[in-house]
């Protein structure tokens, strides 16, 4: 398994893994435009040229960032390529100089295992929803707050 900065030719694949799950509810669709314009925040996971995984770290605001985006193929899902994805994300993010990153998530075991708590969504700064706008829950999102101070 590579772990690796996105580049344009995985725009298709990470298209189609998100929307995949964001078809089930299970997390939000992201348009092209959307993954072309965040490409640089997010890390893929590929093995025999197939991606498996992707992940994003959005930056927010002064030392806090968002943990978004984040899927795994359904296929390999329990070989820990989700968990890889935020390591690597949290890696970058100790090297830019974020020290708090959230995630908005209905995947709340999957984050406390590693080291995230729930937190309150009025602790998080106006400018994070910004994109809830967008989002056809809003304004009744039900997703769960977390967050990490690394």
């Amino acid at each position: 398994m590579i772990y690796r900065k996105a580049t344009f030719n995985d725009v298709e694949d990470i298209f189609e893994l998100v929307n995949d799950y964001a078809q089930d509810g299970i997390m939000l669709a992201r348009s092209r435009n959307t993954l072309y314009e965040t490409l640089r925040d997010m890390y893929v996971a590929e093995e025999n040229g197939e991606i498996l995984g992707v992940g994003g770290l959005h930056i927010v605001w002064e030392e806090l960032a968002e943990v978004r985006t984040l899927a795994v193929s359904k296929k390999a899902l329990r070989r820990h390529i989700g968990a890889n994805i935020v390591k690597h994300l949290l890696e970058e993010g100790k090297i830019l100089g974020v020290r708090r990153v959230f995630t908005l998530t209905y995947q709340d075991k999957f984050f406390a295992s590693l080291g995230f708590e729930v937190a309150t969504k009025d602790n998080l700064p106006q400018k994070v929803w910004k994109e809830c706008i967008d989002c056809p829950k809003f304004p009744h999102c039900d997703e769960i707050a977390m967050e990490l101070y690394i």
